[in-house]
């Protein structure tokens, strides 16, 4: 049995395709699936069932998948040791990452960690399904770090490094009743239509607890998936929005901004790691660069 049947095996796994598999371990379809047989015949049971949708783990598969797991992480802690004893870190880092504008300045941070560590390759995703689809790449190993945000403290099963915090703001158009308004109370909200963004994004789901912990309807009439989308959107009077205060900086022309002043808004941008095995020597540095980094910013 060879490690890279055990890559091959894992990334099918938890693709749960073999196209999806070989894009990810970036090679052909066709290698994929000869390396699983191969397995299969080596260890004399199937280990994948193939369906038309799907591929799916047999029994023997789902007890051979965590020790595969902890195979490949003994494999890349040994490398990380030579590495270290060679004078620099190596190998890939899968990174996801949300938006972070006006909240923290991630190019320069990334940079900086690329100078650190040049032999470190940075392969960083955008998150389509906002922080929650980035906590579950974490925990189904698709990823070894990622930059989210919400409320804290983290799901289960990960552990956030904060970052940056800022609360969210009521933006509303400059012609709007409450425009001259400094504070709201989130009972003065019902009613009214909200820009924001879908369930899952960190924003949503601050702004839905408050509202559900007032007892007070949040109704959602556009949602949107950045920032900038969302004070174009309430500056057009097409709805009003709960946006983090430090993004909005420069971005108050034809809008006002407001204090929800008896709500919990208060919003978290962390770095999280999964809780339930160890980082490799990698996100180690990396998250020991952002305790220095964001310690002193």
């Amino acid at each position: 049995m060879e490690l890279r049947q055990l890559e091959y095996f894992v990334a099918v796994a938890e693709e749960a395709n073999f196209t999806r598999a070989a894009a990810r371990l970036h090679v052909v379809q066709s290698a994929v699936s000869t390396t699983i047989k191969n397995l299969e015949r080596e260890l004399r049971t199937p280990l994948l069932e193939r369906t038309p949708r799907r591929v799916l783990l047999t029994d023997a598969g789902a007890a051979l998948l965590p020790r595969a797991h902890a195979a490949l992480d003994a494999a890349r802690e040994a490398a990380d040791a030579v590495d270290e004893v060679r004078g620099g870190l190596r190998g890939t880092l899968r990174l996801g990452a949300i938006a972070t504008v006006g909240v923290i300045d991630l190019p320069v941070f990334l940079g900086e960690f690329h100078r650190r560590h040049p032999g470190v390759f940075l392969r960083t995703g955008a998150a389509p399904s906002g922080s929650q689809g980035l906590v579950d790449a974490l925990l189904e190993r698709r990823l070894d770090l990622a930059f989210v945000s919400g409320p804290g403290p983290g799901p289960t099963g990960i552990t956030l490094t904060a970052l940056a915090t800022s609360v969210l703001d009521l933006v509303v158009p400059a012609a709007h009743p409450l425009a001259r308004r400094r504070t709201v109370s989130i009972t003065e909200l019902a009613g009214l239509d909200f820009v924001d963004f879908p369930a899952g994004y960190s924003n949503r789901t601050v702004a839905d607890r408050a509202f559900a912990t007032a007892a007070v309807p949040h109704h959602v009439a556009i949602e949107i998936t950045d920032l900038t989308t969302g004070v174009a959107y309430v500056r057009n009077g097409l709805g009003v929005a709960l946006l983090p205060r430090v993004a909005l900086d420069g971005k108050g022309q034809d809008v006002a901004t407001l204090t929800v002043d008896d709500a919990d808004l208060e919003w978290q941008f962390s770095l999280a790691a999964p809780s339930e095995r160890p980082p490799g020597a990698a996100a180690r540095a990396m998250l020991d660069m952002a305790h220095e980094f964001f310690r002193q910013g």
